[in-house]
């Protein structure tokens, strides 16, 4: 018995072992989560108090007070609503053209290229090559293709598509195509990454058991890949209602296809700062609300 009570009264290891563990997880979580707060929580919290100052005492340009003017919110909304709706209808069409333009092309190198890796290791360079040209000088590209002496707008009036006094650069028409364009890689490859993966047995299955290339498409194909078209579809959408570059009108747009991203650079470059917050807090929360919902609708929690 005596020895019993000795051997009780030790230090009790099994439980220090998990207690130890945990603080190496703390130590090794701590650099990531001190970046996170300098990086994250910290802009979005100054952004947050930023949207509600009004102007200073002096009233000079650019001074402005910590306060609680919720009346920068109704100003925003009241004046830039409209962008705001042509905003998501911008990005909701990039967004379905994309996934169209991808699906299709993910399909093609993650499956039918799956028996020859070289070719399907070069397609999906060329898939990833525009990652090695600058964002800008891309848009620049298609501004000059799509200029009103360039190759497009002059094919186009030849055979009567386009009049003489009809141009594309400053319309929906090439900002969609901008957005489209440049965001079709975010949307590529989170779908090749899920059909690479398709084990083509469900399929071969499936036409044994009479079921049609329709019908394996909808029932095994598209359920197995919904996890890449979630993520390429949030990868597409988000930025894509972010931008800016394409809408400039340096770039593809005009004063006729602001979008939000616009309006937020504007009115900080004018020091217009309370709503340029303002904008992107409401941007922020519009975008989150129906992604938000696309995700859960979607039932898709494993996203890669």
């Amino acid at each position: 018995m005596a020895f019993g009570a000795f051997a009780n009264s030790g230090p009790d290891l099994s439980a220090a072992a998990p207690r130890r563990r945990s603080y190496v997880a703390i130590i090794l979580l701590a650099p990531g989560v001190v970046y996170l707060l300098a990086t994250f929580v910290a802009p979005l919290v100054s952004l947050v108090l930023t949207s509600f100052k009004e102007p200073g005492g002096d009233f000079e340009v650019g001074e402005y007070v910590y306060a609680f003017r919720w009346e920068n919110y109704a100003e925003a909304i009241g004046r830039f609503g409209e962008i705001f709706l042509r905003t998501f209808g911008y990005s909701l069409l990039a967004t379905i053209l994309a996934l169209l333009i991808s699906y299709p092309l993910a399909y093609f190198i993650g499956v039918t290229l799956r028996r020859f890796p070289l070719w399907q290791s070069l397609v999906l360079i060329l898939v990833i090559a525009p990652f090695f040209i600058s964002f800008l000088l891309r848009t620049l590209a298609w501004k000059a293709i799509f200029a009103d002496e360039g190759p497009v707008v002059s094919f186009l009036q030849a055979i009567g598509i386009l009049g003489p006094e009809d141009y594309l650069n400053g319309t929906a028409f090439t900002v969609i195509f901008g957005l489209t364009y440049n965001y079709i890689p975010f949307m590529t490859l989170p779908i090749y990454t899920s059909l690479e993966r398709l084990d083509l047995r469900y399929v071969e299955a499936g036409g044994d058991l009479y079921a049609g290339p329709a019908q394996r498409f909808w029932r095994i194909i598209l359920p197995l890949s919904l996890p890449g078209v979630v993520s390429g579809t949030l990868l597409t959408f988000i930025p894509a209602s972010g931008d800016y570059v394409n809408a400039s009108k340096d770039f593809l747009g005009s004063t006729n296809t602001v979008m939000a991203g616009n309006v937020i650079n504007d009115m900080f470059f004018q020091s217009f700062y309370p709503l340029s917050a303002a904008v992107s807090i409401l941007l922020m929360i519009a975008i989150l609300i129906p992604v938000v919902a696309y995700v859960a609708r979607s039932g898709s929690e494993d996203l890669l």
